[in-house]
């Protein structure tokens, strides 16, 4: 299964510049999960382990990496699945999603 990382913002000479209204269309997502917490509190470690995860069950992953710490998650998606986990503190734009679906159950076994 394809297993990919890209960004979808970037600090540029204009400010940030982002693409995170294109992180899943609206009309598939079954559901966008919205982190939200301060510094330090966990949210990229709990996107790094859900990826994981859904890895070890044999589903593809996309990570979005921050472009401020490459080493940081702003998103994981799991496409098959239609689900995002997403980073919803500043400067992220997250916001945005916060109309998609309710949040659902995540089963990673193989369908």
């Amino acid at each position: 299964m394809p297993n990919i990382q890209y960004f979808l913002g970037a600090n540029s000479s204009q400010g940030f510049y982002s693409l995170y209204d294109q992180l899943i269309p609206p009309e598939t997502a079954r559901a966008v999960y919205i982190l939200k917490g301060g510094p330090g509190c966990g949210k990229s470690t709990l996107m790094k382990q859900v990826a994981a995860r859904a890895e070890a069950a044999g589903l593809p992953v996309e990570r979005i990496l921050c472009s401020g710490d490459p080493a940081s998650l702003d998103a994981v998606v799991l496409p098959t699945r239609q689900i995002a986990l997403v980073d919803g503190t500043a400067p992220h734009a997250a916001a945005p999603l916060g109309h998609l679906v309710a949040a659902s159950s995540i089963s990673f076994a193989p369908v």
